[in-house]
């Protein structure tokens, strides 16, 4: 399969920002989490601790943290317990991607299901999942029991489609943004809506939120979809080809499809009716992303959801807050470089 490339020492910058603006928070969040995994059971110990020593930006809680904090949200500890809620949430989903994927490697590191089995890594997936559930319930908003609840359920039927068209070389875009939009931007309003609910807004200040938190989601994913039809791209992590030969139908080989000949199309199809694709294939598909400029395509068509991602926020008030989550929205954009 494809080689793991490291991180590029910059990053950008408006994350940087927002972390720096809720760093103090941050570090609590990371407490919740670490007192909320404590178990007798040392197998659980041992995993959760590889599975979140191993990086991540915490990007979702960052999420949650900036728009409760750009909403005024200041009194109790609500925004860090609903903060690490929204990232054990997304950790249970890594675990359980890495088993149906049968990934080896996540950001650069043995992924648990590679060193204790799929079994164990389903198991204390759903065991993070419960630990997230008490945090809910001992919150006690039901809006916001409500949100995070359907979207862990969105986020198994957004899994579930994927299984359900892996192997399509012909799979429509609007079914691929169907997929994205539960798998991953679901996750992303929910946090942004988590944080406009902890400052008592208003239905239209929580819908802006949402969309804002959505629209970002649906960026950051088409852009780590095209990364993996870049082999320049420098990404911490990033297994070049992984979505190709896992048979997952992202952006760019639609967009290939799309512009392809009648030959080239029938080509796509063989190759992904295969139950492996070798790096031969990936090799001519490479060539062939790059001869219909498929990876650039699809930034641009990330760059449309970046857009509306930035002026859902334009009806707030100037300030800090909205400065920095405004300049976030590239930052899906930027990880490209």
């Amino acid at each position: 399969m494809g080689s793991v490339i490291p991180l590029k020492k910059t990053v950008n910058s408006s994350y940087l920002e927002l972390k720096n603006l809720v760093d103090h928070k941050l570090i609590k969040v990371e407490e919740v989490i670490q007192k909320r995994l404590v178990s007798k059971v040392s197998l659980i110990k041992k995993m959760t601790d590889h599975h979140l020593s191993s990086g991540g930006k915490r990007i979702r809680a960052l999420l949650t943290l900036g728009s409760s904090k750009l909403l005024g949200y200041e009194l109790g500890n609500r925004d860090i317990n609903l903060s690490a809620c929204v990232e054990l949430i997304h950790a249970a989903t890594l675990l359980h991607d890495d088993v149906i994927d049968n990934s080896d490697i996540r950001r650069g590191f043995k992924t648990p299901n590679a060193i204790w089995g799929n079994q164990s890594s389903i198991l204390v997936g759903d065991y993070l999942l419960s630990r997230c559930f008490e945090i809910m319930v001992e919150d006690g908003d039901i809006e916001i029991l409500k949100l995070l609840s359907s979207t862990s359920a969105k986020i198994a039927q957004g899994e579930v489609l994927q299984l359900q068209h892996k192997g399509e070389a012909d799979l429509i875009e609007e079914d691929y943004l169907k997929i994205i939009n539960l798998k991953t931007a679901s996750l992303f309003a929910a946090a942004t809506r988590t944080g406009a609910c902890l400052a008592g807004s208003n239905n239209k200040e929580k819908n802006l939120l949402e969309s804002y938190g959505k629209n970002l989601g649906l960026a950051f994913q088409i852009a780590d979809d095209a990364l993996d039809y870049h082999s320049e791209k420098i990404i911490f992590g990033k297994e070049i080809g992984k979505d190709f030969y896992e048979g997952k139908t992202t952006l760019p080989l639609i967009i290939l499809y799309q512009r392809s000949s009648a030959l080239e199309r029938e080509y796509l199809i063989e190759v992904f009716k295969k139950d492996k694709r070798t790096s031969e294939d990936f090799k001519k598909i490479i060539k062939l992303i790059n001869k219909y400029n498929a990876v650039e395509e699809s930034f641009k068509r990330a760059e449309y959801f970046v857009n509306v991602s930035k002026d859902a926020l334009s009806i707030f008030e100037d300030s800090e807050e909205k400065r920095i989550l405004q300049s976030l929205t590239k930052f899906s954009l930027n990880r490209k470089y």
